[in-house]
């Protein structure tokens, strides 16, 4: 039987709090203030049921044994989200390197998908996707999200 689950939590280790909730924050995110300590944790909400914890890398390293990863030399997973519209993906982007973040990939365009990716002030790849409906209407239920 399949783990069916009715939320996602992902924690992200940060150098700083209160400089990632206002990068955040210019894109336009919002965050939970019931779960967020500005000292070692802000819960950012990505959508309905999907959290992001931004945790002070201290705070952080009490979750893993493991060693946290240099993230500018590694990348231990992207985040992938998808946007209403080819625009807003380049809307996203834009805003993310004004607010501090880095051009991570090149805009690419698959005809039925657009895609393009940034780095967070902390180095965590986010990729933002436009996926057409009309691309993969009628194919079945099993398609990678955008």
């Amino acid at each position: 039987m399949a783990l069916t689950s009715t939320r996602i939590f992902v924690n992200l280790h940060v150098k700083d709090i209160k400089t990632s909730m206002a990068f955040f924050t210019e894109l336009g995110f919002e965050f939970n203030l019931q779960f967020t300590d500005v000292e070692k944790a802000a819960c950012l909400v990505v959508g309905d049921n999907m959290f992001v914890h931004l945790l002070k890398e201290d705070f952080f390293k009490s979750f893993t044994k493991k060693k946290v990863v240099d993230t500018e030399k590694y990348a231990e997973f992207t985040i992938a989200l998808s946007a209403e519209s080819r625009e807003k993906v380049d809307e996203i982007v834009n805003k993310a390197v004004s607010a501090g973040g880095k051009i991570y990939c090149d805009p690419q365009d698959h005809g039925f998908m657009y895609q393009w990716g940034f780095q967070d002030p902390d180095g965590h790849v986010w990729e933002i996707g436009y996926m057409d409906p009309k691309a993969y209407e009628g194919q079945g239920q099993a398609q990678h999200p955008a």
